[in-house]
Parts: C-alpha cells; structure tokens; sequence
C-alpha cells in the first residue's frame, strides 16, 4: 500500500520522470515512464537496476551504440493487422528506419555477452524463427522503398513500363508548353514574371484575360480579380488526358504492391510486436542510464529485507540544481535496522529535516521502481511492502479538514495498515494543536507503531518525543547539526543523539529584544532550559574535542615520521658499524702481517752481520719506527672508573649496570628472566643477563666520580595520559598553581601548541593569579578567553610559543 495517493507529487517522483521523459527520445520511451510503478519484488527490481547500471556502463565505455530512429510504429502494426488494409509509402518508410535501429542494436549486444541482462531483452525481443532477426523483412521492404519513403521505379515491371511512359508524355507535353509559352510571351499574351504552373494536377499557362480567346484551349481556373486565365492550350490536351491515365494506373500499381507488401507483413505482427517493445524499453533503459550518470546514482547493494544502510545520500533534484550553481549537497548517511528502527530527528528550523525526509522517501521510492539512487555503491537498500508519508499541509477547504485534522486523518490510515514490512515518514509529528496535548498524541502514537515493529522517520521540536526514543528499544534519536557559533544549519544528520532548536538563538541573532528573549526563558521553566542548554554545551564540547582530536591526530602522525627517521637512521648507523670494524679488522691483520714480515727481516739482517753492533742498532730501530707508525694507538683521553660486580643474583632494590655501557639503574621488579629498570626518570624492560650487580657504595661513588645515570620520562606514557583541558575550579590558589605547572611543563615537553584551562568566573581572583603566575613562562604566547558560548571570561585559552 501507497499512502496518500499523491505520494508521488509529494516526494518529488513526478520531477524525476519528468527529467527521464526530456531523456527518451521517443515515445516509445516515454510511454514506459508512463508505467513505471512501485514494487516489492526483488528478484524484478534488482533485473531492473542491473539492466540500468549495464547500460550506463555503455554510454561511459561505448560510442557506436545506435542513437537514431527510435520511431513508435505502434499505430502501423494495429492497421496491419486488418486484413484488406494497406500501409502507405510512408508507413513503410517509418518500419525500415526503425527495425534497422532494432537489428543494429541486436547486433551490439550479440557482440557483447558481457552485457547479460540486456542481452536476455535482446534474445526475447528478437523472432525465434528467424536467426538472422529482422534481416529478410528489411530486404523486402528495402526492395519496395527507397531510401526517400517512395516505392521504387523497379518494385514491379509494371510499374516500371508504367513509369516510364510516364516519363515520356510529361517530357513531350512540357515541350510542347514551353514552346506554346515562348510564342504567347512574344505575342504579350503573358504577363512579366509568370511562368508555366498547375492547376487540377495539369500543366497550364497564366494567359492575360483580355488575351485568353486567343489561344484555342480549356480555361482551368481565373485570378481572385479576373485578370489572369490559366488555359490548358488544345494542341497538349490529348497528352494530359493520356498522363492523367497513366498517373491512375501508377497509384493502383503502387496499391496493389503496398497491399502486397502488408499482407508480407501481417504474420510477423506478434514478433514485430516484441521487438518494438524492445526498442521502447532500449530508450527507457538508456533514459534512466543517462539520469543516473547526471545524478551520480549507482547500483547499490539490494537486499530482499528490511533495512537502510546508506552512505552519501543526496537529493537527486537538489544534486542538480546545486551543480548548476556551482554548490555542493552535504550527503546523508542513514542506517535503520532491526536494533533500531524508528529514528526521531530535532533540531531547528530551516535545519534541513523535511529535506533529509524527502530525501529517505524519494530515494526508496525510486530505488524501488527499479532506478538507479545517488548513493555510496557499498550502501545497502532494503525493500518495503507498503510506505506511508505526511509530508506538507494536506488543509483542504472543500472537506473542510484544518491541518491538524488532516495529519489524523493520516494517522489514522498508517495505525490501520502499519505492520513490520512498511516504511513510515512523518514530518513535524504532532504539530497543528496545543503543544502539551500533541506532544502526548504523538508519543501515543510513536509507541503504537514501535509495537508494530515498523520502520520509520519523524521530525519534531518536542522534548517527550526525544525522551521517549532514548528510554526505549527500537527507537533512536537523530540531530541536524547546527552551528552553534555561527546560527546556521549545518544540514548533516547525526545518528544517536537529540538535537537543539536553538530557538532562543536564532530570535536573538534576527534582533528580537534581550528583554523578550530573558522572559520567555522564566516562562519555559528551568528543566526545559537545562535541557536545551546541555545539547547546547554538548555541541559545542564535541566540536571543541575534535579540532583538538585532529590537531593531536597530526601530531602523533608526525611524531610516527619521525620515529621512522631516527630508526631508520639507527639501523643505518648499526650497518656502518659493523662495516667500520670489518674494515678495521682487515686492517690490524693487515698491520699484523707487514710487522712479521719486519721482523724476519731484522732476524734475517741480523744474522746475515753476525750480529754486528751497527746492524743491530738500525734493525732495532726499524722495528720500533714501525711499532710507531702502525701498531701503537692514539692515547684516550679520559677512562672512566671500572665498577667491580657484587655477588648475588640481583633483586628488586638493587643497583645495576647495562653491561657494556656506563649507565647505572635501579631494579623496580623482576618478572622471569627480565627486569624493569629505573634510569633516573625513564623506565626500561631489560634482560636480567644483560644487567651487572653492584653495591650500594660503588653506585653513589661512581656518581660522585662523573657516572652520570640518565635522565628521562616516559613519553609515551605522557603522552597517553596528557590533557589539554585542566579544571581548577574550587582549589586553593596554591594547588591550582600546582597543577597549572605540571600543565605548561608537560606540553612544553611533549610540543602541545594550546591549553584550556578551566577556573570560573566568581570575582575573577583565580583567574588573574593564574594569567599573571603563567606569564613567567616564556614559552607561553598569549592568553585569552574562551568564545562566550564555551564559557567566557571563565575559561582561558593558551597558546604556546
């Protein structure tokens, strides 16, 4: 079931099939715009769908796809059908321009297997007994008709011998005229400027009327004024006489092979039917192909259940009057499912909620009729039995129905069929009454339908409304941002949360009066205000929370770069490491060798001098030379003292060192084989093989002779646990310094480029102690209040150098 009647109108599908007929080109085309309907049958919407995503690819990939001649022989064949009837010159003409679109278009597909589901139409449309399709009609009819809709000369020898007769006697009887002209144009019987014409389908001169008993001949016709005679000149009467029969035989031989032609036809009607029938749903299809590709519609996932997943959503007229000026739709993402079926949209006016309700049901409806939606491909489209809307003002003078009569009335047809399978939007639920006895109408009426497990979307400004969808299942609230600084609507539905009319806001940014808008609060009542106020605050905070989140997120993207810098750097220094002492190992062997070799040599020097005294003395001193210059190393300039180990296994409490390094730590626990270290500030897990034990002793003498122990934190740690925002209010000043530090200290330390700090406002004592104690830092840049509707003068906002 459809509800109203005008559901069409209402959500704007009449604007699309008018933007799909302006598509066709046909009216075969726009004759199955006509029959589009809504339906619940998968297995036909999603054929439907596939043919137009199939068809879209091919106006995207394909160029030679036929465009021309998608002509509505409709009429033509139903005269056919009559036996005795005959199709005229032109008929034909129209059946050979047309069924040679459909046979270039099987073709195509024939072609293009990849193309399944239009190549299914192809193989239905085409006639069964004949596998070249249409090519034996067309031959025919090629062989009657030419190519400017008239029946060939050759259709039959007798209209050739006809013809050519024909041809013949109009020849000789225009001579024989234009001779008689040049003779009574001499003469003066014919004016300046008139030349041969015809009159009752014969060949007559205009004589001037004062001359026309001159020339022996029939008078056909005179001027309105009588001044000229049209006369057929006697000498070519016989001649006319005989063209005029020859003209008769002509169109009954022309009949006679058009009949002939027809009764051709007549027994290929009921495929020619089908194929026709193709040819309309080609430029159907390829209408709403083209659609789909102005709207960036796609082919979404369909499901045979009900649901609403959608991702970018938008309005397909308002994504095109958009283009045209230039402007972008904010997309909707919707997802309604059995969890939560039924979503309660708030928020202020001019927000955008009827936009985004016409945009559920149009888009549904659409997708259910078998078009192509403007949706993220990946979106999941669910199926409806029945949909219902009350949208608009239904007030109605003639049945005497006030608005909030009418939206009853539509109540009470949606509580009567509403059931598990339907589909329900409801714009403004409960309005046209006073306010406290519709809000409670309208919750009454929320839970009935809750109860019917339908699904559904309604707007509201009422607070029980919004209550009622949080406290229970299958319910869920929904806001059309706002932006809370500037008063404009932000037009993007959040999921899950109420929204803010702003009411109060908006009079006041279009210049009502402070006093005005002081008082209408106190009438309110503070509950509905606090209300109000908290979405208020909880708007406000979550913008705040996430430029903040995405500056951090930068951050920490940052600081992942540069983690990957320094340990890419680290792997490149290990490498050349270990190249420097392999080059430094060849070296000393190197050195090793060359000495030996000086060596045998002083042996062998000696020995050969009996060991004289000279020689001696210069051997000796070749070989120190060489311990010199090679084997004796650069003098270090410092060495720190060697710790001596202590005895023991080590425990949490002990004092230790890296082995190999000259870093001193202190043991905070022992869990297996490692141990977590303290090295000055910064923790460390450290493999207890790796540790060396020393005594409490050496650790403080080893400090007072220069081993220093590292100093560190755990950034990580900071860095997880930091927050921009501090809250000071109802600590002393001396605390509140305090942690004013720790603040600024720690996002000097970890590059934090602003802080929030929270104080209150009172006599506004704290919060100069805190501006004039922060100014000492020089690392802080400014100071200032927070914006007047995230707290004011109570709130201040550093920025960091």
């Amino acid at each position: 079931m459809l509800y109203p009647k005008n559901i069409e109108n209402k959500l704007g599908f009449d604007k699309i099939k008018e933007l799909l007929e302006e598509e066709c080109v046909s009216a075969l085309g726009r004759s199955f715009v006509a029959k589009m309907r809504f339906s619940n049958k998968y297995d036909l919407i999603r054929k439907m769908m596939a043919q137009t995503s199939e068809f879209r690819l091919i106006l995207e990939t394909e160029s030679s796809f036929p465009n021309q001649n998608y002509l509505d022989v409709t009429e033509h064949l139903k005269r056919a059908a009559i036996p005795g009837a005959i199709l005229y010159e032109e008929d034909f003409f129209d059946i050979r321009l047309s069924l040679t679109t459909i046979q270039q278009i099987s073709h195509f597909f024939n072609h293009r297997p990849q193309f399944t589901e239009l190549n299914t139409l192809r193989v239905a449309a085409m006639p069964a007994h004949h596998p070249k399709g249409w090519e034996n009609l067309l031959t025919d009819i090629h062989a009657v008709i030419d190519d400017k809709g008239k029946v060939k000369d050759n259709a039959s020898k007798e209209l050739y011998e006809i013809r050519r007769k024909l041809a013949v006697e109009q020849n000789n009887v225009k001579r024989a005229l234009e001779r008689i002209y040049r003779t009574a144009k001499n003469s003066g019987w014919i004016g300046e400027d008139m030349s041969l014409t015809v009159r009752n389908g014969r060949l007559v001169l205009p004589i001037l009327a004062e001359h026309k008993r001159k020339l022996s001949g029939f008078v056909h016709d005179e001027t309105s004024t009588g001044n000229i005679a049209f006369v057929e000149p006697g000498e070519v009467l016989e001649a006319n006489n005989e063209i005029r029969d020859l003209e008769i035989k002509e169109r009954r031989e022309v009949l006679r092979i058009l009949e002939q032609l027809t009764t051709r036809l007549r027994p290929e009607l009921p495929d020619l039917e089908k194929s026709y029938t193709f040819l309309g749903l080609m430029d159907f299809i390829r209408a709403k192909a083209r659609l789909a590709i102005k709207t960036n519609s796609t082919f979404p996932l369909l499901i045979d259940e009900t649901i609403i997943d959608w991702q970018n959503a938008k309005h397909p007229i308002l994504y095109l009057t958009h283009q045209k000026q230039g402007k972008n739709v904010v997309p909707l993402h919707l997802r309604l499912d059995q969890e939560n079926r039924i979503l309660v949209v708030s928020g202020p006016n001019a927000g955008g909620k009827s936009v985004m309700l016409k945009t559920v049901g149009l888009l549904q409806y659409m997708a259910q009729c078998g078009l192509l939606v403007p949706l993220a491909p990946d979106s999941k489209v669910g199926l409806f039995r029945q949909m219902f809307i009350d949208i608009g003002d239904e007030q109605s003078i003639e049945n005497d129905l006030s608005t909030y009569s009418s939206h009853l009335t539509n109540m009470r047809e949606f509580l009567r069929h509403a059931d598990r399978d339907s589909l329900f939007l409801i714009d403004e639920f409960g309005t046209g009454t006073e306010p406290s006895l519709g809000g409670a109408l309208a919750e009454a009426i929320l839970e009935s339908f809750r109860e019917k497990m339908a699904f559904g979307i309604v707007n509201t400004h009422y607070t029980n409304l919004k209550v009622f969808a949080d406290k229970n299942e299958g319910l869920i609230n929904g806001a059309m941002r706002f932006d809370a600084e500037e008063l404009t609507p932000m037009f993007e539905l959040e999921m899950g949360k109420p929204g803010n009319s702003f009411a109060f806001e908006v009079a006041q940014k279009m210049g009502l009066p402070p006093y005005i808008i002081k008082n209408a609060k106190k009438k309110l009542g503070k509950n509905q205000i606090n209300f109000e106020k908290l979405l208020k605050e909880l708007d406000i905070e979550k913008k705040v929370f996430s430029e903040q989140n995405a500056a951090l997120n930068k951050q920490i993207e940052e600081l992942k770069q540069r983690t990957e810098q320094y340990n890419s750097l680290k792997n490149f220094l290990e490498t050349d490491k270990t190249r420097i002492l392999n080059q430094a190992k060849e070296e000393a062997k190197k050195i090793v060798k060359d000495a030996n070799k000086t060596i045998e040599n002083t042996i062998r020097q000696i020995k050969e001098s009996n060991a004289e005294k000279e020689a001696s003395r210069i051997a000796r001193e070749q070989v120190k030379r060489f311990e010199e210059e090679k084997l004796v190393p650069e003098k270090t300039p410092h060495h720190k003292p060697v710790l001596a180990k202590a005895e023991g296994p080590i425990a949490p409490g002990d004092y230790v060192r890296i082995k190999g390094q000259e870093a001193l730590a202190q043991v905070m626990s022992i869990n297996g084989k490692d141990a977590e270290i303290l090295l000055g500030e910064l923790k460390s897990n450290v493999k207890l093989n790796r540790l060396e034990k020393i005594s409490r002793k050496e650790f403080k003498t080893a400090q007072k002779e220069g081993v220093k122990t590292m100093k560190g934190v755990d950034l990580n740690e900071k860095m997880t646990e930091f927050s921009f925002n501090l809250d000071v209010r109802g600590k002393r000043g001396e605390e509140a310094l305090v942690a004013v530090d720790q603040l600024v200290d720690d996002a000097i330390l970890l590059g934090y480029p602003q802080l929030r700090i929270v104080h209150g406002k009172g006599d506004g004592i704290l919060r100069t102690l805190i501006r004039n104690h922060i100014k000492q830092y020089k690392q802080v840049g400014k100071m200032y209040d927070e914006h007047p509707d995230r707290g004011g003068a109570g709130v201040t906002i550093v920025d960091m150098k």
